[in-house]
């Protein structure tokens, strides 16, 4: 399978570049086995999820991880810290525009300084001259957007580009799925007889970094570090054996849940994934997925592909989304984290 079958054209019009209202975005309701497909708004998700239901969301808080540096010439420098190596001193960072000759020493907001580092293992990694965290992080940095938005992080996004129920800090980028939901759908979720839980992915590189490789089998995966507790575990292997539908809210969750999954059980505890879904890979843990458009040739795209194809074939999969998006386009859906929504039942 290749890379490039997985791209699709996009007017760069639809990529959105602010938020609707949450509950207010579009959705569009794809039916696996049939085909079928219906255009609706998030706020109806509701009428769409069987009575005694299971959504499984990820509770993973985006940090803002992103902070402005100036180097020995007053240069200014965009930096993306990644996560602490050992100590709260020592991070890895993503550079902008970065080549391995970069390096010396950097000033940040309030006088703080690091020493750029590179090595093999990790890539760029800054040493701060003091702990930064993310109370550090809430004063001087700034939410990373992701760069098909194209504009500097506003007032706003602290509050839209994070989830309703995020809880602990983790994440580079927002699990933007669960972007959608208000306070008003999850009640109306509820009141239909649907229960909730949470568990927490910190979404990192392993996520959102591109497919570079031309056969999507060479592609591997960063690791990305998850939790699940005894009561979301409980409640997912309950739904299971009483065979009621468990409806994961965006492919973080997905993916978190699919590691964790063996022998007819989910692990407990921290975890790490590197877990790369594609092809006709077999599911264990949801009945039905909510999650965004996701930009061409990702693994994301793979794998909602995959998921699509769960008992018609890796190429059916692949056949039914790329023919949903397409149909998006011409419905003139927004695109990306701060796009419409879709539900794959």
């Amino acid at each position: 399978m290749k890379t490039k079958d997985f791209y699709f054209d996009l007017p760069k019009e639809q990529i959105a570049q602010y938020p609707a209202g949450r509950g207010e975005s579009r959705l569009l309701v794809l039916n696996r086995l049939s085909g079928q497909r219906h255009h609706h708004t998030v706020k109806e998700l509701p009428n769409f999820i069987e009575r005694g239901s299971l959504l499984v969301f990820n509770d993973s808080r985006v940090r803002k991880a992103r902070i402005f540096g100036r180097d020995s010439h007053d240069k200014k420098i965009e930096f993306l810290l990644i996560n602490p190596v050992k100590t709260p001193e020592k991070w890895t960072v993503i550079v902008k525009k970065a080549s391995k000759k970069l390096g010396g020493r950097f000033r940040f907001a309030d006088e703080t300084e690091a020493e750029l580092e590179y090595d093999a293992q990790n890539g760029f990694m800054l040493r701060f001259d003091h702990a930064i965290d993310d109370a550090w992080l809430d004063q001087h940095g700034h939410i990373p957007l992701p760069p098909y938005i194209k504009r500097a992080d506003e007032t706003v996004d602290a509050n839209r580009y994070q989830t309703i129920y995020a809880r602990d800090y983790g994440s580079v980028a927002a699990p933007t799925a669960g972007l959608h939901f208000s306070e008003t759908v999850l009640s109306a979720l509820k009141e239909n007889g649907i229960d909730t839980t949470f568990i927490t992915l910190h979404v990192g590189l392993g996520t959102f970094l591109p497919v570079r490789s031309v056969n999507i089998r060479d592609h591997k995966m960063h690791t990305e570090f998850f939790h699940i507790g005894n009561e979301a575990a409980a409640k997912i292997e309950t739904a299971k054996k009483e065979r009621r539908k468990v409806i994961a809210v965006g492919t973080t969750t997905l993916r978190a849940m699919e590691a964790a999954w063996h022998d007819g059980a989910l692990r407990r505890g921290q975890q790490s994934t590197d877990i790369f879904i594609y092809g006709d890979y077999q599911f264990s843990t949801a009945d039905a997925l909510f999650t965004n458009f996701h930009t061409p040739e990702s693994t994301l795209l793979m794998l909602v592909c995959a998921f699509a194809g769960v008992g018609r074939g890796e190429s059916a999969g692949r056949k039914l989304v790329m023919e949903t998006y397409r149909e998006a386009v011409e419905q003139n859906y927004k695109f990306f984290s701060y796009g419409d929504a879709m539900l794959l039942l």
